[in-house]
């Protein structure tokens, strides 16, 4: 296995990055639809998105720390991409006039039917989120010289799911619930996801060895223009 920087790695597309792309894909657009139903986990109601959400931030470490920040970003903005289809697929469906043997339309705009305010949080959330865990990432590896895995796959969760529990948060519900409320919901959503993704950590390393092993791949970032608007 050998390692290399950013601007060196192939342009090969292999079958397990294509599969991993699409887990991640699948976990965006799944967790964006469970998060209308709130769940109790402890002493934390979260939405029921948390049992797959978390899955992205924990597959996106995997492709920064494997293929690069230049490959995950791109993967980040085809989540983008199919999550807006996906969106503007459900209004288009909740617009279109019901069949007569459709009777549940209200229980339809009420799942899939996201106001919004909804939207903008999610998506903003999620773009800032994603690419701050990928260049915190990138970042750690360098720093630590690849060593220590587990620093930087919680250190970039931190990180990204702070900023996403924050942003998300604070656009859905700031004036519609009480300051201290909306504290205390930033911080168990926070919490839970860091937990969540200190828990899978023995997974992302076994995952990490295999697709390091395999792809023949560990890029470390050193001449990667980190902007993530930049395109090439």
């Amino acid at each position: 296995m050998t390692s290399t920087s950013g601007s060196q790695h192939s342009t090969n597309i292999s079958y397990r990055f294509v599969v991993i792309a699409a887990l991640f894909v699948t976990c965006l657009i799944t967790g964006n639809i469970l998060i209308v139903k709130q769940v109790s986990i402890g002493p934390f109601a979260l939405p029921a998105g948390i049992i797959i959400f978390p899955l992205s931030y924990i597959i996106g470490d995997i492709l920064t720390e494997v293929y690069g920040y230049k490959k995950a970003r791109s993967i980040i903005w085809l989540g983008f991409l199919c999550n807006l289809i996906a969106v503007i697929a459900f209004w288009i469906g909740g617009i279109l006039p019901s069949a007569s043997t459709f009777e549940a339309q209200s229980a339809y705009d009420r799942i899939l039917g996201s106001t919004p305010r909804f939207l903008l949080a999610s998506f903003v959330a999620y773009v800032a989120g994603e690419f701050s865990n990928s260049y915190v990432l990138a970042k750690m590896k360098i720093a630590t010289k690849g060593r220590w895995l587990w620093s930087r796959t919680i250190g970039s969760t931190i990180i990204g799911q702070g900023i996403d529990s924050v942003i998300a948060l604070s656009i859905a519900f700031a004036g519609v619930l009480p300051t201290q409320a909306l504290l205390i919901m930033i911080l168990s959503h926070w919490l839970a996801k860091t937990i969540y993704e200190t828990l899978a950590t023995p997974i992302t390393y076994m995952v990490v060895a295999y697709f390091k092993d395999k792809e023949h791949s560990d890029v470390y970032d050193f001449n990667t223009n980190f902007n993530p608007l930049h395109i090439n």
